[in-house]
């Protein structure tokens, strides 16, 4: 397979970008089998749970309906108000098992993908009038998967009403020769049975559905290799951007740097390969600090400037080359370093005083290059 064709694949997960950008359109994954399993299973439970008192509201509710006051008869305006409480009545009779079902509704879209109210998954999909997506959502992948789940639906609630009547058919029989309380008891504790068995069959349908329209989603929004590089560059920037970037802020900050070595007091230099100007304030500073440092063609600049400018160029390989490693541009050098650094400037300022007779020397530094780490 060619390069291209590779490239055109879309083989890489989803970044981060785009799962949100596909939550904010509406697009998350949503499955109505686990919706269905949880109403239905709600109800059933809910049903089991408040049977006794629905009965109760509903034998009220039927004495009352069908034994209206004698003077409903003869007013029609008091007949249609009574039919308007009585259906009132008929409802606050099943409130609770409606206020379950409406609560058990969004443990789906929670187990799922949290609850999301999107305008963009109200508006108009003009996609979905194009008959060639038409044609692909029958004949696709998706249609197959819809045919498997059908299947699987009749298969599961088909083998657990079977059981369940299989087991009640003794039951079923003996209701014929029951007295009415009785078998309508008996018959109602079948049908929760039979309830169960069904919801049981919808859930285990779910467990199997959530987890692949989960998989199914997540592979719809993977992205090829270009549109990944893509992304990278809108979210991160260019390349190229980033190394011209970089490059006028390592540019600035060399500016900085001579801008700063004719104010300090010495540089400590290799010497070619390493230059290192320290600069120290008493009062003001606890320790010299490092006000430029560079190596190699940076080095040889920071000597031109140190020139130019009557800086003490101090040539001290073993200190300038700890300097360099161990200290940073704009930070006190290391403590370990403290009296090699006094010597220096000493040095200087003597000098700087020096008129007649002999000239200062600077005395011999006793500088470990490596420090108590040793060779790296």
């Amino acid at each position: 397979m060619s390069e291209n064709e590779q490239a055109g694949e879309k083989t890489e997960l989803p970044t981060e970008k785009r799962l949100r950008e596909a939550r904010e359109n509406g697009n998350i994954p949503r499955s109505r089998e686990l919706a269905t399993a949880a109403v239905f299973t709600a109800a059933v439970l809910g049903l089991h749970a408040s049977a006794g008192s629905m009965a109760a509201s509903a034998r009220q509710w039927m004495k009352a309906a069908l034994a209206p006051e004698p003077a409903l008869l003869h007013s029609t305006d008091a007949l249609f108000g009574h039919a308007g409480w009585m259906l009132l009545r008929l409802m606050l009779a099943f409130w609770p098992l409606l206020l379950v079902c409406l609560l058990a509704s969004f443990i789906g879209p929670v187990l799922m993908g949290g609850l999301r109210f999107s305008n963009k998954a109200l508006m108009p999909d003009l996609n979905r009038l194009n008959p060639l997506t038409g044609f692909k959502r029958l004949y696709g992948a998706e249609a197959v998967a819809e045919l498997v789940k059908s299947v699987l639906r009749v298969l599961f609630v088909g083998t657990a009403g079977g059981l369940c009547i299989w087991h009640g058919i003794d039951l079923l029989r003996g209701l014929l020769h029951q007295p009415l309380e009785s078998a309508t008891g008996n018959g109602l504790g079948f049908t929760m049975k039979l309830l169960l068995a069904t919801a049981g069959a919808m859930a285990l349908l779910a467990a199997i559905d959530a987890p692949y329209q989960k998989w199914n989603w997540l592979r719809k929004l993977k992205m090829t290799r270009e549109e990944l590089k893509r992304e990278l560059k809108e979210s991160e920037g260019s390349p190229e951007v980033k190394g011209r970037i970089r490059q006028m802020q390592m540019q600035l900050s060399q500016r900085r740097m001579m801008e700063a070595v004719p104010s300090a007091d010495v540089v400590v230099v290799n010497p070619t390969h390493y230059a290192v100007a320290l600069k120290y304030e008493g009062g003001r500073m606890n320790a010299p600090t490092v006000v430029a440092r560079g190596v190699d063609e940076l080095a040889l600049r920071i000597r031109q400037v140190a020139d130019g400018n009557r800086v003490t160029i101090v040539s001290a390989p073993p200190l300038a080359r700890a300097l360099y490693r161990e200290s940073q541009l704009g930070k006190e050098i290391p403590v370990r370093l403290y009296s090699a650094v006094a010597q220096v400037l000493s040095y200087v300022y003597q000098l700087r005083q020096w008129n007649t007779g002999p000239m200062p020397q600077l005395p011999p530094l006793d500088v470990d290059e490596f420090g108590p780490e040793g060779r790296p």
